[in-house]
């Protein structure tokens, strides 16, 4: 069999379409793939990149891992301005429509458990950095002057051993003060949001190779939210974050709720060749 199934998510029946424009793996708008009161959102996609070796190899692939949730995550996000989806994990891929039903078959009661807690509702995104001044460069070595009488008498005089560390000791100190101030925001925002919001979700910060942001991420938070509240939301956000150099909040969002999916979309057998340990959003995502 040459064309596998990919599922982006799932939802229920909804009216209107898709945004224009929407596109998925294959290049084409997604199908809708209707069974027993459950949408599921699929295209196929080829069996030589998405069967369970070629899979595994280009999972270590960052480029095409990251072109690959960029695209999972765009479908999600147009689903989100027609409906509430459930997002499944990055590279959930059945063998054929049939094994796209049995998916929906195994999971109904978390895929309907899952719409009825997240209906109405998106999440917000927290990511706060520790952004210190970088390390001074270390001074060129100097010649020394070949006499004495060479050297002008109201020239600079050459920057010592004694100057450069103390520099560096400098740049250290507001380093340490730059991670301390920004561990202290993040617990006090962690805090004051998750009072504000249903549910809220910790995750590892993100490396900085693979977001490729500035700065050493301390807090990478998600916060699930009622659609109708995001407003206050968004300002409580802005009010708690002071204007302080050396430490960024990034807000991102409305997204759709993917870190309070859990597993509804994963059986304990489902039927699909491959299976990857990455979400679609976290080090390979925003």
């Amino acid at each position: 069999m040459n064309e596998l199934r990919y599922v982006y998510a799932v939802t229920r029946p909804f009216e209107g379409v898709l945004p224009e424009g929407v596109r998925g793996l294959d290049g084409e708008p997604p199908r809708l793939l209707h069974h027993d009161g459950l949408v599921a959102v699929v295209s196929p996609v080829p069996a030589e990149d998405f069967g369970e070796a070629p899979l595994k190899k280009h999972l270590e692939n960052l480029d095409w891992l990251s072109a690959t949730a960029r695209t999972h995550e765009a479908v999600v996000g147009a689903l989100t301005t027609v409906t509430c989806p459930v997002p499944l994990r990055l590279a959930t891929v059945c063998v054929d429509d049939s094994g796209v039903r049995r998916l929906l078959d195994t999971g109904r009661d978390r895929f309907v458990q899952t719409l009825e807690r997240l209906d109405g509702r998106v999440e917000w995104g927290i990511k706060v950095y520790a952004e210190p001044e970088p390390e001074p460069e270390p001074e060129p070595a100097r010649e020394p002057p070949e006499a004495p009488q060479a050297q002008a008498a109201d020239a600079a005089p050459a920057t010592t051993g004694r100057d450069y560390l103390r520099r560096r000791l400098s740049r250290r100190q507001a380093r340490e003060s730059s991670f301390e101030r920004a561990d202290a925001l993040s617990r006090r925002l962690h805090a004051e949001l998750s009072l504000r919001a249903e549910a809220a979700a910790l995750h590892r910060p993100q490396d900085a190779r693979l977001s490729e942001a500035p700065g050493q991420n301390i807090l990478n938070a998600a916060y699930l939210v009622p659609r109708g509240t995001s407003e206050e939301f968004v300002e409580e956000v802005g009010r708690l974050t002071p204007k302080d150099r050396g430490v960024r909040v990034e807000l991102t969002g409305p997204w759709a709720p993917y870190s309070f999916a859990g597993q509804a979309g994963h059986p304990e057998q489902p039927e699909r060749p491959g299976q990857p340990e990455q979400p679609v959003r976290g080090e390979a995502g925003r």
